[in-house]
């Protein structure tokens, strides 16, 4: 069972957004191999609430590297531009079947931009 990590993290409105997380689990990399991903940015953490951004596997924004337990976020810039700034929270998920784990979750600020 892994405990979701608790990560606040920044977005530049308007910029492309990329973080590399790597999982452990018990000082050992957790392979990902059969896993899907799932990111969700929300005003508020309720389910009622419109995502303003969600990435996944498969194309969508998200890459899990099976043997090191890597994953890797990627938000365009049109994708972040799309988003206003504020305070958000969010969450990542892996699934394999019907095993879903949450890993990290936290605080997601969207600062204005300026240059356009």
């Amino acid at each position: 069972m892994i405990t979701p990590g608790v990560y606040p993290m920044q977005c530049e409105q308007g910029a492309t957004f990329d973080k590399t997380f790597t999982v452990t689990q018990n000082g050992t990399a957790v392979n990902w191999t059969g896993y899907t991903a799932k990111m969700q940015v929300r005003r508020y953490a309720n389910l009622n609430e419109t995502a303003v951004l969600t990435l996944t596997t498969g194309g969508g924004g998200i890459t899990t590297l099976t043997n090191d337990g890597k994953i890797i976020i990627t938000a365009t810039a049109t994708q972040t531009a799309a988003i206003t700034a504020g305070n958000y929270v969010y969450d990542i998920e892996l699934t394999s079947g019907t095993y879903k784990v949450r890993i990290l979750q936290g605080r997601f600020t969207v600062t204005p931009q300026v240059t356009d």
